[in-house]
Order: structure tokens, then C-alpha cells, then sequence
């Protein structure tokens, strides 16, 4: 089977499009490069929807935290706490059971137990939390003259908030979060190592990776192109963040501009 043969059959094997079967014996590079680039498909829709979604959750997270209503302000501060301060593997484990429970109660609540979706919320809510605490800190950190410059334009409630705190808040937070967002797609290979099974084998990249390891017993080919698809993939998340970055900094002098600076979790 050449290069090509393999790429059309397995290079959308893990969505469940091509060969269904996958091979036993005799594996080739080509056939662990593809497959584990298969994989990556579901890397990529993990974070690309959490990351989407909890940016809007993380800003009213924020702005929760920063309220000077005290429920608000509690609910937000605890929703961080939770999230932050317990691993993210073990929510992983407990939403798993917790949607499994809930399934025998109703059918509804089956697609919840599968990893489209029930990982998916998992990490929606993790990075929400440690987004919204990056947030409130760039939210704390707005200048004052910004606020009193809005007060003097007759800018108060949410037109002040959109056109002026909420811009310099991303301004200073997008280093930070530029660094979560890597992190994310990083934690997206713990979605099928913790309870979340997958149906038919279609896993994402780590899923093969460890395949191939344990039938050919050699993890030092498998593993290594994994770590490439991850390299390419958080260059391209850099270089997107980075003219973000520049854009909200497109009104500073040159060498006032903020540059992004890489400072990868080693650990959640």
C-alpha cells in the first residue's frame, strides 16, 4: 500500500470516514504519521470550542469577580476556585460518572457521556476559570485615566465597558492568555486517558500514539511526530494570537507594543 493509499483511507479515519479497521501488523511511518494526524482532527475541535466559548464565559467570570455584588462576586470567585484548584484529569474523571448517572435518569442526557460533548463541556469550564482569573487581573489593572477619560466623554453602564475598559482589558491580558490558549490544546490529549471512551477507536492524536507504542513496542516514533503535530499546531496558534496582538496594540508607538512571551505550564 503506497503513501497515497494510506492517506485515503485513514486521513479521516478518526471522524469515522475511510477504512474502519485499523492496521494489526506491519505498521509503516506513513501510516503512524497519518493516523496520529487523523487524531489531531479531534485536538483541534476541543480546543478551538472551548477556548471560543469559554472567552465569553471567562469575561463575565471576570466582571463577576470584579462586582461589587456580593453574590455575584462569591459565585464567580468560587466557580475559579474549583476549577483551578482541582486537576484537570480528576474533573474529567467525575463529569464522566456524573454523566453516566444522569444518562440512566433520562436519554437526554446520552450525548453527555460521550467525549464531543461531555469533555468538551470539562474543558470549557477549566479554561473559563483560569481565563477569567487572567482577565480579572488585566481588568484590575485598567488605568484609572481610562475610566475617568470615559466619565468625561458622558460614557457610563456598557457602552464604557465595550469601547473602553473591555479593550484595554484583552490589551493586557492577551500575553496570558496566549499561553492558556497553548496550554489548552496541550490538555486536550487527556480527553480519552480519563473515562471518556473511544467509540470505535476513533481517538484523537495521543489515542494512536499510543497504539502504535504498544504494538510495536517502540514509543520513539510514534510519540515524536505527536510532539511535532503539537509544535506545528502551537506555532500556528502563536503566530494567530501574535496579530491579534498586535492589532489591539496597533495605537502604541512601536516600541511600547507588548510582544508576546511563551511561558508553557509545566503543569495544570
Amino acid at each position: 500500500m503506497s503513501c497515497w493509499d494510506t492517506l485515503a483511507d485513514y486521513g479521516l479515519r478518526s471522524i469515522g470516514i475511510g477504512e474502519r479497521l485499523l492496521p494489526r501488523s506491519d505498521f509503516t511511518l506513513c501510516q503512524q504519521v497519518v493516523l496520529i494526524g487523523s487524531g489531531m482532527i479531534w485536538n483541534i475541535y476541543f480546543g478551538i470550542i472551548a477556548l471560543t466559548t469559554g472567552f465569553l464565559l471567562a469575561t463575565a467570570v471576570a466582571v463577576g469577580k470584579a462586582s461589587n455584588h456580593k453574590v455575584t462576586r462569591k459565585l464567580s470567585e468560587w466557580f475559579i476556585f474549583i476549577f483551578r484548584g482541582s486537576p484537570l484529569f480528576i474533573q474529567f474523571f467525575f463529569a464522566y460518572f456524573a454523566f453516566q448517572s444522569l444518562k440512566s435518569v433520562s436519554p437526554i442526557f446520552d450525548p453527555f457521556s460521550a467525549a464531543w460533548l461531555g469533555a468538551l463541556i470539562v474543558l470549557f469550564l477549566n479554561t473559563a476559570a483560569y481565563t477569567g482569573e487572567i482577565f480579572y487581573g488585566a481588568l484590575r489593572s485598567v488605568p484609572k485615566g481610562d475610566a475617568e477619560a470615559a466619565d468625561a466623554y458622558g460614557l457610563s453602564g456598557w457602552p464604557r465597558f465595550r469601547r473602553i475598559i473591555w479593550p484595554t482589558m484583552l490589551r493586557l491580558a492577551w500575553p496570558a492568555y496566549t499561553n492558556e490558549a497553548i496550554f489548552l490544546f496541550h490538555a486536550t490529549t487527556l480527553v480519552y486517558f480519563s473515562g471518556f471512551p473511544a467509540w470505535q477507536q476513533r481517538g484523537d492524536a495521543l489515542y494512536y500514539a499510543s497504539y502504535f507504542a504498544d504494538k510495536t513496542f517502540n514509543p520513539f516514533i510514534p510519540y515524536p511526530i505527536l510532539a511535532g503535530y503539537f509544535i506545528l499546531l502551537t506555532l500556528f496558534i502563536v503566530s494567530c494570537f501574535g496579530l491579534i496582538n498586535r492589532r489591539l496594540n496597533r495605537h502604541l508607538p512601536q516600541e511600547q507594543q507588548a510582544r508576546l512571551r511563551i511561558r508553557p505550564n509545566l503543569i495544570r
